[in-house]
C-alpha cells in the first residue's frame, strides 16, 4: 500500500497502524527497535521534533519502508549525491590513514 504524506504528524497513524496490524504493544515493539516507550509514543502521536534516524529505526523494526518520488529534473544532482555519500561512508569503514 502506497500512502502520501504531507506533514510530518501524517507518519504517526502509519506507525500506529502498522504496529497494531501485528499486535504488538507500543512498549513491546519499543523494546524489540531499540528505543524508549516515550520516544514510540512520539512517533505515533507525529511529534515533528523526533529524530530522524531513530524514526527510520522504528519504521524498518515495523517493516515500514520510505520511498521518495523525486522530479527526474533532480536526478543528475541525486546521483552526483549518492556517489559523494557511497564514497563518504567506506571512507569511514577504512577508518584513518594510520589505523590500517
Amino acid at each position: 500500500m502506497h500512502i502520501e504524506l504531507d506533514s510530518a504528524d501524517a507518519i504517526g497513524p502509519v506507525v500506529r497502524a502498522s504496529r497494531k496490524a501485528q499486535s504488538i504493544r507500543q512498549d513491546d515493539a519499543a523494546g524489540s527497535i531499540g528505543v524508549s516507550e516515550s520516544f514510540m509514543g512520539k512517533v505515533e502521536s507525529g511529534d515533528a521534533s523526533v529524530q530522524w534516524g531513530k524514526l527510520f529505526q522504528v519504521l524498518e523494526g515495523l517493516g515500514v519502508r520510505v520511498i521518495l518520488d523525486v522530479p527526474d529534473e533532480a536526478a543528475d544532482q541525486l546521483a552526483a549525491a549518492q556517489q559523494m555519500h557511497a564514497r563518504r561512508q567506506r571512507a569511514k569503514k577504512a577508518g584513518p590513514e594510520g589505523d590500517r
